[in-house]
């Protein structure tokens, strides 16, 4: 039997090889009803998100629709060690408005059981604010 972190691992690799050729859904079933989001800086995106609902609606909602073409995901590297898994990646995407988004990240996941608990998301605020401008509803 696989250690928890090669498993917890296998799982976050798995979801990158789907958001590398622009499928989110494996992301999104992963997620916990009570995930806890952060993501660093801040922006107007900055902030955390408790559970799913609020990651869906405040967070990954608002973000996708600004979005001109499919969001894709490429990972770099991934550490484990134990219930986390740290991801270095790099996301592509076309806004609305017609600006690149091909932000950098870190990411370090906490898993149990096979579910994302909480995330913590390192980016290029800078980039979030040029392309992205605030979320809907104004800063958080």
């Amino acid at each position: 039997m696989a250690p928890p972190a090669e498993k917890n691992r296998r799982v976050i690799e798995g979801i990158f090889t789907e958001l590398s050729k622009g499928n989110s859904r494996p992301f999104l079933d992963v997620l916990a009803d009570d995930v806890r989001w952060t993501v660093a800086g801040t922006t107007g995106w900055s902030g955390t998100y408790d559970g799913k609902q609020a990651v869906l609606s405040e967070l990954l909602g608002p973000l996708f629709s600004r979005f001109a073409s499919r969001y894709t995901c490429d990972a770099d590297r991934f550490i484990a060690d134990a219930e986390h898994v740290v991801v270095e990646a790099r996301g592509h995407a076309i806004t609305k408005s017609g600006v690149p988004f091909d932000n950098t990240y870190c990411y370090v996941f906490r898993l149990a059981e096979g579910e994302v608990h909480e995330v913590t998301e390192y980016c290029d605020t800078q980039l979030v604010v040029e392309a992205l401008g605030n979320p809907d509803g104004g800063a958080r």
